[in-house]
């Protein structure tokens, strides 16, 4: 999982497909494609597995970049985040970033984009504000590129659009292939009541969130159940609210946003975060797995009162603060660790569609194409390949970094 990116040729064409990073203390791109070989890159969305390698593009090249509007404004905002975080072992900086911006190309979901040989078509993702799935042809074949995808409707996005007709070829995501997710109406209803539980005793609920998307996610459930308390909203999660809000096309309900924001209260600066810790509301803020951003600051104080709660919605990866306080309800403290006395609990509000849902994608193509399985762990690759073969009776692969393969 991590360092999306997919390179495709015919003739002389050749356009990349995401060009990502794996974010570990030292970030990890993916192999190196050449950029004076490179005609245009389509970028699915904007979270960094898949947008991160992108301005290496534009340290001194302008290649052209394609993407929905929305997702170029949310990649500004991640990009410039992760330079911040981690400028000193990347290989570009600010100015490269915008000049990534300055070549971007915005594409919408009713029109077809031809780039030398290719011909490409965008489908709605489901995934996050502003994603997209590629359907990309040359030479006579149609090869889809889901990303990352989600067959089912959340309160924020509309689900993935399924409607791919004869293909040669799927590049599929597999990141939760062996899982099944909860129901989302059982889910939503036992996480607002959860938050109203402890907001009602006078507790502060402190709801980590990533900044694109699930803050704002958060929110919309809150609204939509009819949550009676104030709720706080921090961090990055502020800027991106803003750019969501200039794109009503891209949400199912823009009228459920727009609302559930404006009846949030924006944190601005310290002392009202000092302030709004000590009050009984509920608290959305990023990072997500709390490795820094507000809620960093926000978990250190509620962790110490047993009437607080902290309710994890967004995945957590091993090894991080988030991952900790999930399974040993500690947190370091100034480098010390420290028990947390406040509730904690993990809602599995995820973004990707589940093994039942890949199979629903799947079972939607036509035609006899090629399955290559990627984004996932070799436990889930392996999985839904041998269910692509074993059901479906189509070839599946789960191609090796740097592999490359002939689609007819």
């Amino acid at each position: 999982m991590g360092r999306s990116a997919l390179a495709l040729t015919s003739g002389s064409s050749t356009i990349l497909l995401d060009y990502g990073v794996q974010i570990n203390r030292e970030p990890e791109f993916p192999l190196h494609v050449p950029p004076k070989n490179i005609d245009g890159i389509l970028l699915s969305h904007a979270h960094l597995d898949h947008s991160g390698g992108i301005p290496l593009y534009h340290v001194r090249h302008r290649i052209p970049v394609y993407a929905t509007r929305l997702t170029f404004e949310l990649s500004r905002i991640l990009l410039n985040d992760f330079i911040k975080l981690s400028g000193y072992y990347l290989p570009y900086e600010y100015a490269d970033v915008m000049a990534m911006l300055d070549n971007a190309s915005p594409v919408s979901l009713s029109e077809t984009l031809e780039v030398k040989d290719f011909k490409i078509s965008f489908l709605e993702a489901g995934h996050i504000p502003g994603s997209l799935q590629f359907i990309v042809e040359a030479d006579g074949g149609r090869l889809l590129y889901t990303g990352d995808v989600n067959t089912n409707e959340t309160k924020l996005l509309k689900m993935a659009d399924l409607d791919y007709g004869d293909l040669s070829a799927v590049v599929v995501e597999s990141t939760y292939a062996g899982e099944k997710h909860p129901s989302r109406g059982e889910l939503e209803k036992a996480f607002v009541e959860r938050v109203s539980e402890v907001v009602d005793r006078g507790g502060t609920a402190l709801i980590p969130a990533f900044s694109v998307g699930r803050s704002q996610e958060v929110l919309c459930i809150l609204e939509a159940h009819g949550f009676q308390h104030q709720v706080y909203m921090d961090g990055l999660a502020l800027e991106a609210n803003e750019v969501m809000l200039r794109h009503p096309e891209y949400f199912r309900d823009y009228e459920l946003l727009r609302r559930a924001l404006e009846k949030a209260k924006w944190i601005n600066g310290w002392r009202e975060r000092r302030q709004t810790v000590k009050k009984p509301c509920a608290i959305v803020s990023p990072a997500g797995m709390l490795k820094g951003g507000a809620a960093a600051y926000y978990v250190e104080k509620v962790a110490e009162k047993p009437q607080n709660a902290i309710f994890l919605v967004s995945f957590q990866i091993p090894g991080t603060p988030g991952r900790m306080l999930w399974e040993e309800k500690r947190i370091f403290v100034n480098g010390k660790p420290k028990p947390v006395e406040a509730e904690t609990e993990f809602f599995h509000f995820s973004s990707h569609t589940d093994g039942e849902g890949l199979k629903t994608l799947l079972r939607s193509v036509k035609g006899n194409p090629k399955v290559f399985v990627v984004h996932g762990n070799p436990e889930n690759s392996e999985r839904l390949a041998s269910w692509v073969s074993g059901e479906l009776g189509l070839e599946a692969v789960i191609p090796k970094v740097g592999e490359t393969y002939t689609i007819q």
